[in-house]
């Protein structure tokens, strides 16, 4: 009885300090989420919400405020010098595992530099033609570039993007040449589909699942290494490029010196959303998988992918630009 007494007394010990200090109000009242793209991006829908979500739970008001430049890097280098109060995170997509290697001029290593929260989602991205191309399928893709090297065309959200890359990758692997097209965004990308000044893009499924769905596109296959959930008719295109994989994620950080206690309290914020019923709406809606698992599974990926991406783009002889 006296043991049974001794554990609950410990057991109280521990967590009455958590209860108590997940109610005090966070030490800023106002707090900045970056998303150093343009506004109207992918990101901008589940980085609302979350801000949504955390200024209810946090006792401060959570703004998301676009700050495009140099492929993502000046946003992401703004937070990273930012001072480590509370007040300022880092909102970004898998380009942030770009960044060190398209963009050296910054000096900037986001796993030197930024303290990971955690992975918010998985975000497939589709390689995309119009509804009337002549390719009906990947395989047939596959043989006009291989019959005509350097006449199949893409586009992509700019030099280095995150698509840009995942196409450079399908060239390389599936052996063909293909010749690239940059745009300022996916948006206009996609558009020029449509124009006929390009036969494909590669885009998220935030940015291209609803041409699809509307049957103004079909999307031949998708970068994942296996088919997607929500979409399982498209094969990966892992299935016709034997090894091909072009992972994007989105995901948040915080300046490096960032308190252990505000860190974990954040942490502990952001994975209570995995159940969070319109955040999850959200992102099944554009086939998006929810992770928000954390800064260790976040560290893991981060370091595995700015290797394999910098041999990507040293491969292909991709510059950054600014």
């Amino acid at each position: 009885m006296q043991r049974r007494q001794a554990l609950l007394l410990a057991a109280g010990a521990m967590t009455a300090p958590s209860l108590i200090h997940a109610q005090e109000a966070w030490p800023v009242r106002q707090v900045r989420i970056i998303i150093p793209f343009a506004a109207g991006g992918p990101q901008d829908v589940p980085a609302r919400i979350i801000a949504d979500r955390l200024s209810r739970r946090m006792g401060a008001t959570f703004i998301v405020e676009n700050r495009p430049g140099v492929g993502g890097g000046l946003g992401a280098q703004q937070v990273a010098r930012s001072e480590p109060d509370g007040a300022t995170l880092l909102f970004i997509s898998s380009s942030i595992a770009i960044l060190p290697t398209l963009q050296a001029q910054l000096n900037f290593d986001p796993l030197r530099d930024l303290a990971p929260l955690t992975v918010v989602c998985d975000v497939p991205a589709g390689l995309m033609v119009r509804a009337d191309s002549r390719f009906a399928d990947l395989p047939a893709l596959l043989a006009a570039a291989r019959a005509q090297p350097g006449i199949l065309t893409y586009g992509s959200g700019g030099v280095g993007s995150a698509n840009h890359l995942a196409a450079a990758q399908f060239g390389a692997l599936a052996n063909v040449d293909i010749t690239h097209v940059p745009y300022r965004g996916v948006s206009q990308a996609v558009n020029a589909i449509y124009t006929g000044e390009i036969d494909f893009v590669f885009g998220s499924t935030i940015e291209v699942l609803a041409h699809y769905r509307q049957g103004r596109a079909r999307l031949l296959g998708m970068t994942l290494p296996n088919r997607v959930p929500a979409v399982p008719e498209i094969p990966a295109i892992a299935e016709f490029v034997p090894g091909y994989a072009a992972p994007n994620w989105f995901a948040m950080f915080a300046p490096k010196a960032l308190p252990e206690a505000l860190h974990g309290r954040l942490v502990a914020e952001l994975l209570a959303m995995r159940n969070d019923e319109d955040l999850l709406n959200r992102l099944n809606t554009a086939a998006a998988i929810m992770r928000m698992d954390g800064p260790a599974a976040l560290t893991a990926q981060l370091s595995a992918e700015i290797p394999r991406w910098r041999e990507v783009i040293q491969r292909a002889g991709i510059r950054g630009d600014s």
